[in-house]
């Protein structure tokens, strides 16, 4: 499809400046930009009357699959029913302005391959199968009282339990095998886990090591969902690209962040909607009680870490019904950082994460046609991206995916 947008804001989220112009698209990418582009007959024009224009959004940390906030019935459940609600989930974050998103576990190549046919509408997927997790870790859904653990291959579980080097060898070629853009590996404890502690450190050096060595060797990179400094400190010392939540890091964290060139993906708007509906959404009572211990440190983090220049990129990670909140973070994330900077974390440094620069996450010739024409400027009022009511249209590859109307 080729469409024109003509009297546009065009935010240039490297420089915080708005361009006056118009965009032209065709075969699903950003054709040209300028002003008085011409536009055929085929083509379909759009007037935006000066309403500002963002690249389409990047979430690098969500679970499409996640149906519920009770993770351990995932395993067991029917993968042709959390495909469909998959289905549901993808296509919201869309309407929201993401047009990219990185799964951190439970989405796999069925999904990508579906969302590429568009057998399903929804962002573009970015997905690394199961997380890796050493027994009693935060990937282990087993209560105190079983004994037997079973992956269940066919299902739609987030993790898989891998203890040794050679075992966590096997399970991250066997991710990449199945199509892995990454791997995700849990090096401490969680929420949503029943018989770890928070400040657990999980797995060894030697088999951290042996995963990042793994990824390396395929051209792929290892997240790690971490909380503690310590937990934090040394998944960077093992190679680890990038971070998830960080919560509690500390400066000894941010001065590794930036030796080693890696990324922090905060989630602060998770706990606050488990905080506020996690019961009512399957989140068992014991992991309620987790919450509180990460939910008041993950501002101070984000401030710590950006004061410092460690690169961050924008997560939600909710879920169950509470995927309606993803746009939440925009807000929680202004209260210690300017909007500009919040936006970039959503579009250019996560296309630097995702290994995407110049093709998603900017509004340039040649890259991806995602965008998004919002109601009012964001960089004045972040309501405007906080909002869903806000975003007048979405555009995905060149096509018109939503369209509400300026």
């Amino acid at each position: 499809m080729s469409l024109l947008l003509r009297n546009a804001m065009l935010l240039d989220v490297a420089t915080g400046v708005y361009q006056e112009a118009d965009l032209r698209c065709a075969d699903g990418r950003i054709a040209e930009i300028g002003t008085g582009l011409a536009a055929p007959d085929s083509v379909r024009v759009l007037d935006l009357a000066g309403a500002p224009v963002l690249p389409g959004l990047i979430d690098a940390h969500v679970h499409v699959t996640a149906a519920t906030a009770d993770l351990g019935s995932l395993a067991s459940s029917s993968p042709s029913y959390i495909a469909a609600h998959s289905a549901r989930i993808m296509s919201g974050m869309l309407d929201r302005g993401f047009t990219t998103v990185r799964d951190a576990s439970g989405a796999d190549y069925g999904l990508c391959d579906a969302q590429e046919e568009g057998l399903l509408r929804g962002p573009r997927l970015h997905f690394c199968g199961r997380a890796l997790s050493q027994t009693g870790g935060h990937g282990d859904s087993r209560g105190r009282g079983t004994r037997v653990h079973d992956d269940h291959p066919c299902c739609a579980g987030l993790g898989r339990v891998a203890d040794g080097v050679d075992a966590v060898r096997a399970a991250a070629r066997d991710e990449l095998r199945k199509g892995a853009h990454h791997l995700k590996v849990m090096a401490s404890g969680g929420v949503a886990s029943p018989t770890d502690r928070i400040d657990s450190t999980q797995y060894s050096m030697d088999e951290l090591r042996a995963i990042v060595d793994e990824a390396e060797a395929a051209n792929r990179y290892v997240a790690a969902h971490a909380y503690t400094a310590r937990a934090i400190n040394r998944a960077l010392e093992a190679g680890i690209r990038s971070i998830e939540h960080g919560n509690l890091l500390d400066d000894e964290s941010v001065r590794l962040f930036t030796e080693h060139e890696a990324f922090l993906v905060p989630t602060l708007v998770t706990y606050w909607a488990l905080k506020h509906e996690g019961p009512e959404h399957g989140l068992s009572a014991s992991s309620h009680q987790k919450v509180d211990q990460v939910l008041g440190a993950g501002l101070a983090a984000l401030e710590r870490a950006a004061r410092g220049g460690v690169r961050v990129v924008y997560g939600s990670d909710l879920l169950g019904g509470m995927h309606r909140y993803q746009n939440e973070e925009f807000r929680i994330r202004a209260e210690v950082q300017k909007p500009i900077e919040v936006i970039r974390s959503a579009t250019v440094t996560a296309a630097q994460l995702l290994h995407r620069e110049g093709e998603i996450g900017v509004l340039a010739a040649g890259a991806q046609a995602d965008l998004v024409i919002l109601r009012g400027d964001p960089l004045t009022d972040i309501d405007f991206l906080a909002d869903p009511a806000n975003i007048a249209c979405v555009i995905q590859g060149g096509d018109l995916v939503t369209d509400k109307g300026l």
